[in-house]
């Protein structure tokens, strides 16, 4: 729908839209100062809301209900003076390793429980203004409202943002009827981004669950289970015995953001770059960084310093990878006890050891997996896919560019 805008500090917004300033529509309440280690998730009386917890893990709205959120593990903690939360309260963190500092949730449905604001939070409660249930949750993890603060964050390892600095930013207060609109939109698009996520951590709980009794624990056992027509006996092999295993040459320099090559680093991440110095199937293995990472990969592309590259396998392809991802982790955890890990050793790789089935076996097996990570892929596009979609419409619905009525 079109209609009339008019022009205001933080841009152009519908003409009956109304504006005011931060320090117009909150009080700042006190927060603590507790650490993790004041706060536990097994049970309690009174919730802390942690801001790494907001960095990561809380949504724009946080529904008490249906979120983990840890407790206090001494209510002695707690003074007179304490100021318990309730819903509509807006909480920030004002603290960040990134840009990410200001990112904030609202609380809802918190009912009779008790809960407080802790270290590195910015407790709001509003006093002016006439918003509805997650409105204030939704605009203020906006791009309209988190451009307000990036002028103000400061510091250099570490970010931050002063109440002071946060008091100076806009708050946007549309007629509440068409805020009910716009929170039902986004609240319904939140419906469908949970139920992905819950469908693919049962996935990967799956796949997982499969894994460890699909390939024995030791590597010397009888698998727990099988795929029907097979009762061959498994041999044991040591991965140096059935690919060639080298490492990348280059270093992070060598990436070419017009490149034509995918360039394997030591990171989830690909990057690209003008040559490539390996061709064919290939498994790769982060050698640090993230530590043990592993995926597959067909074709001409280069590899980063302390990057392992597997070729020339005389075991399935397919299976072998699969193989690395259910016994390199433990094989890890088991070199890195009593001290951290800073990289894999080459012997780490050459002698991991892990069972061999018939060739016909390893294609079944390899198959059934290939099958379950392409249904967690698709479901993880469809994710990416609405969370794309979701962000479009915070930007657009907001900032009253487009209107639902």
């Amino acid at each position: 729908m079109v209609s009339e805008m008019k022009h205001t500090v933080i841009g152009d917004i519908p003409a009956n839209w109304k504006i005011q300033t931060f320090k117009e529509t909150f009080q700042v309440l006190p927060n603590n100062t507790f650490s993790r280690f004041d706060l536990n998730s097994s049970g309690g009386i009174i919730r802390n809301i942690h801001y790494g917890d907001i960095l990561v893990q809380f949504p724009e709205v946080l529904d008490c209900k249906r979120e983990d959120i840890p407790y206090l593990n001494d209510t002695a903690l707690v003074t007179v003076n304490t100021q318990f939360l309730r819903d509509g309260d807006v909480i920030i963190a004002d603290t960040a390793e990134d840009e990410t500092v200001g990112k904030a949730t609202e609380i809802y449905d918190l009912g009779n429980e008790k809960m407080v604001a802790g270290l590195h939070t910015i407790p709001c409660r509003k006093i002016k203004g006439e918003f509805v249930a997650k409105w204030l949750g939704y605009y203020m993890n906006s791009n309209v409202f988190h451009n307000q603060v990036l002028p103000y964050i400061t510091g250099i390892k570490v970010s931050s943002i002063s109440k002071l600095a946060i008091a100076k930013t806009y708050i946007l207060v549309p007629p509440e009827r068409e805020q009910e609109e716009i929170v039902s939109a986004l609240s319904d698009i939140d419906a469908l981004i949970t139920h992905l996520e819950k469908l693919i951590e049962k996935f990967q709980m799956i796949k997982q669950g499969c894994l460890e009794r699909m390939f024995p624990h030791n590597g010397q056992d009888e698998p727990e289970i099988r795929l029907p027509g097979f009762t061959g006996v498994w041999e044991q092999r040591k991965l140096g015995e059935v690919c060639q295993i080298t490492t990348g040459k280059l270093d992070a320099n060598a990436a070419k953001p017009d490149g034509i090559y995918t360039f394997f680093t030591c990171g989830h991440n690909t990057l690209m770059t003008d040559t490539y110095s390996f061709e064919g199937d290939a498994i790769i293995i982060s050698g640090n960084g993230d530590l043990g990472f592993t995926r597959k990969y067909s074709g001409k592309f280069n590899a980063y310093q302390r990057t392992y590259v597997l070729q020339d396998f005389v075991e399935d392809f397919d299976y072998l990878e699969q193989a690395i991802k259910r016994y390199l982790p433990e094989r890890l955890f088991g070199e890195s006890l009593g001290g951290a890990m800073p990289y894999i050793k080459r012997d780490s790789l050459s002698d991991l050891g892990f069972p061999s089935p018939s060739p016909q076996e390893q294609k079944k097996i390899a198959s059934f997996f290939y099958h379950l990570d392409h249904l967690i892929n698709l479901y993880q596009r469809k994710l990416n896919k609405y969370k794309m979609i979701k962000q479009s419409m915070m930007d657009e619905l907001l900032t009253g560019k487009i209107r639902l009525i």
